[in-house]
């Protein structure tokens, strides 16, 4: 059994798809953070992976934020699925119960707790030694507490007392259990790339809550081993061997450095390995002694500011025969939508077709298909004409338009005789010329435009570009009927022709002018260590400094004996620079 843990900051960050995602990771179980997707905003694609059985926790109150979800293999589908640490979003059969002593918090605050999506529980069968038995999974996306809301501090230390109170009440009632996630806090300095530029590193109330949530257990004796006895005796009475959990990465890697699964991704910190680990697979004590063979982190794995983080247990899984009703596919939005075959081979009912909710497509897309399937001749013109697509003809070619009406065409005479509007009747030979003067622009468009052939085709073309006022009479020659002033035309255009027409200025011109004028902001200074380059920044924290602009090395940040990372330099912008 493989379980892994990733913040994916994102679940739609999956550029080769999700299931290419799933599968390279290779875990029966796979727990994701962070999806920022709301019940809303979820496709099917993500949703319902082949191979996979999903349970989805989402954000109630803001949109593309927070967010978790459980992936199982179908080999590993769990029989109990449960969202929240409350019980309040829990409606249905199938959940995890053991809620244990809640009387701390009011309903309030149970609510709030729980509406930022940040938990979701799966309960699995498992074969120990010839012997079922239970495991729960926690996949827990712990807040962050943001310094310049205190609120929120408040916030992450009443949900870490829920978490605690939910794990130990389940494992109280006889089931394994494995809480793992973004926990949000760096446990000991070995965890944290810079512990010395923090004060108090172990007075910060997160590391104090993991103190006593977790057993020291095997890394604890292998450090007391290492350290001087003075150290062993503070440790002896170091609350940390009151929990009940076990950091699996440290009791397989005591001491192992820079083993960090997040990075700044503002300061490109992953290019010098700066960060922190803040990912971990917590377990029971007995499990993790007596199941867990190994766990690590996986920091080569890229696509989040996050790296997965693994481990790996010698007890096999039962899968259940059927998921649990939190699984996505039992969602109304995803349920039957799958239709029979027998569906497409009768007659359905028109009404019942329109009355279903639609598919993926986009709305005018869809609609327009669905109008041309029921009835393809009345799909895009309510009038019951048939749509004309609009193609690209080559220069010098002619094309004809095909016009369904229900009148017989007339014979060919009729493109040589049009309508006369006004027109007197005469029993005079046909006269040369048109009875009224055209302007100059609709003779010259005709022209321009039908080169004045002398085919049929032409002439009738032509005849339709002539205003409905004008009285022509056709004369049996093939040249058009010309204008009164046809002539005083001709020399106009000639005229206009041979004049020379001003010529615009040259481009380069033009571009040394304005580079003269909108001049970009000077180069940025160099820095004094690497001689590189600066970046401008700004500062976005309030404060009297705030919108202001300052330049430091742009090489990525790191320890400050890295010679490959930022330097200490600093200027300011000077204003209008």
């Amino acid at each position: 059994m493989k379980l892994v843990t990733w913040n994916i900051n994102g679940i739609r960050a999956f550029r080769g798809g999700i299931k290419k995602a799933l599968d390279s990771l290779g875990a029966d179980i796979i727990c994701v953070q962070e999806t920022k997707v709301t019940r809303d905003l979820l496709d099917e694609r993500t949703a319902i992976v082949d191979g996979y059985n999903s349970y989805f926790s989402f954000s109630r109150g803001r949109s593309g934020y927070s967010g978790v979800a459980t992936y199982c293999k179908d080999s590993a589908t769990p029989f109990a699925a449960e969202e929240g640490l409350t019980g309040l979003l829990t409606n249905h059969e199938g959940a995890v119960g053991c809620y244990g002593d809640q009387t701390e918090f009011c309903s309030e605050e149970l609510q709030l707790l729980d509406n930022e999506g940040r938990a979701v529980i799966t309960q699995h069968r498992i074969m120990c030694q010839d012997k079922e038995q239970t495991v729960t999974v926690i996949n827990v996306y712990c807040p962050r507490a943001d310094p310049e809301k205190p609120e929120r501090k408040q916030f992450k230390l009443h949900f870490y007392k829920l978490l605690q109170c939910r794990a130990e009440a389940i494992l109280k009632d006889g089931s394994h259990v494995i809480v793992l996630g973004d926990v949000n806090t760096s446990h000991r300095p070995i965890d944290h790339c810079d512990p010395t530029d923090i004060d108090d590193f172990g007075e910060n109330p997160g590391r104090k809550w993991l103190n006593g949530f977790l057993h020291g257990g095997k890394q604890e004796e292998e450090r007391n081993e290492e350290e001087p006895n003075e150290d062993s005796e503070v440790t002896s009475t170091d609350p940390i061997h009151s929990g009940k959990f076990v950091d699996t990465f440290r009791y397989f890697h005591p001491t192992r450095t820079n083993a960090f699964t997040c990075w700044s991704t503002l300061t490109g910190a992953r290019q010098t390995n700066y960060g922190t680990r803040i990912d971990y697979i917590f377990a029971d004590c007995q499990l993790s002694k007596e199941q867990f063979v190994a766990a690590d982190i996986m920091p080569e794995v890229e696509g989040s500011d996050h790296c997965p983080v693994w481990g790996q247990l010698s007890c096999s899984l039962l899968p259940s025969c059927k998921p649990p009703p939190l699984c996505t596919r039992y969602l109304p939005e995803f349920a039957g939508k799958q239709q029979k075959l027998s569906r497409f081979l009768v007659k359905v009912d028109q009404k019942s077709i329109q009355s279903e909710r639609r598919d993926a497509l986009p709305g005018s897309q869809e609609e327009g298909e669905r109008r041309e399937n029921l009835n393809p001749f009345r799909a895009g013109n309510v009038s019951g004409k048939k749509r004309t697509s609009d193609s690209v003809v080559p220069k010098g070619k002619k094309t004809k338009t095909i016009k369904t009406s229900s009148k017989p065409q007339g014979s060919l005479l009729s493109f040589f005789k049009p309508k006369l509007t006004n027109a007197v009747p005469s029993t005079e030979a046909p006269v040369s010329q048109c009875q009224k003067t055209l302007s100059l622009d609709e003779v010259t468009s005709s022209q321009n435009s039908q080169k004045a052939s002398t085919t049929i085709e032409d002439v009738s073309s032509v005849t339709s570009r002539v205003p409905e006022d004008a009285e022509l009479v056709f004369d049996g020659s093939p040249q058009l009927c010309n204008s009164s002033t046809s002539e005083e035309n001709d020399k106009q255009m000639k005229t206009k022709h041979l004049t020379p027409q001003p010529t615009e200025p040259k481009k380069g011109a033009s571009l040394v002018f304005w580079k003269s004028v909108l001049h970009g902001p000077p180069p940025p200074p160099s820095c004094k260590v690497h001689g590189e380059p600066c970046v401008r920044r700004t500062v976005k924290k309030e404060g009297p400094n705030m919108g202001k602009q300052f330049f430091v090395c742009a090489r990525p940040q790191g320890h400050t004996s890295n010679p490959e990372a930022r330097c200490n330099f600093f200027a300011w912008v000077e204003k209008g620079k």
